[in-house]
This record gives structure tokens, sequence and C-alpha cells, in this order.
């Protein structure tokens, strides 16, 4: 039996708290980092599923990139999922990482249309 709106709305919730966990923790820890967000079809759960990193600046992307902090993303990102009761995806298809300027200089600091491009 597929998933009601009711078991889609639960476990969003559960989404919700796990990855602000997971967000709060990256603050911490990581320099530049701001905040995260998540973009799912509940129709194609969970392959649909898209939590994005976002940096405040392209800079401090980039660095923590070369410095293996996406790995730690990445990690706290399974952590998160495990948590909400998610089956396993894959993270190098789940997680994306952008900044606050290229959104601004790209799309003019419109995060629901640069969501929905990628």
């Amino acid at each position: 039996m597929p998933p009601t709106p009711r078991d889609n709305a639960r476990l969003e919730r559960r989404l919700i708290a796990t990855l602000t966990d997971a967000c709060e923790t990256a603050k911490a820890e990581i320099p530049g980092f701001d905040w995260l967000t998540h973009t799912v079809d509940y129709a194609a759960f969970p392959q649909s599923l898209r939590v994005t990193w976002v940096f405040d600046t392209r800079a401090n992307k980039d660095h923590a990139l070369s410095t293996g902090a996406d790995q730690r993303m990445r990690e706290l990102t399974a952590a998160a999922l495990h948590a909400a009761e998610v089956a396993p995806v894959p993270m190098e298809r789940c997680v994306r990482f952008d900044s606050e300027e290229e959104c601004l200089a790209q799309q003019g600091g419109d995060w629901r249309r640069r969501l929905s491009r990628k």
C-alpha cells in the first residue's frame, strides 16, 4: 500500500527535525556553512530526495569541498536520513552544495527557482 498524505507529512516532520540537527552541527564545525534545505517528490521517494548544503560564499564552499568537509556533510546527511527512518540512498546523488553568492548571481537570490532547476 502506498504511503498516505498523512504518512508523508509525518516523514516530512522527521526529515525537518533530523536535518535541522545536522545543520546545527555543521554550522559549529564548518566555516562559511550557513543553512541547508531539502526537496522531495513523495511520488518518487526516496530517489527524488535532494539535500542542498548552502554556504555564504562560493570561496567558502570551494574551500570546504577541497578540504574534505563535503564528506562530513554527507555523513551528517546519512545519519539524519537514518534517524528519520528513510531507506538508504546514494549520498553522491542526494547531496548537493551551493552558495548564497552563486544563487544571487545566477537567479537573483530566488532559491525556489534555483532549487527547482537542479
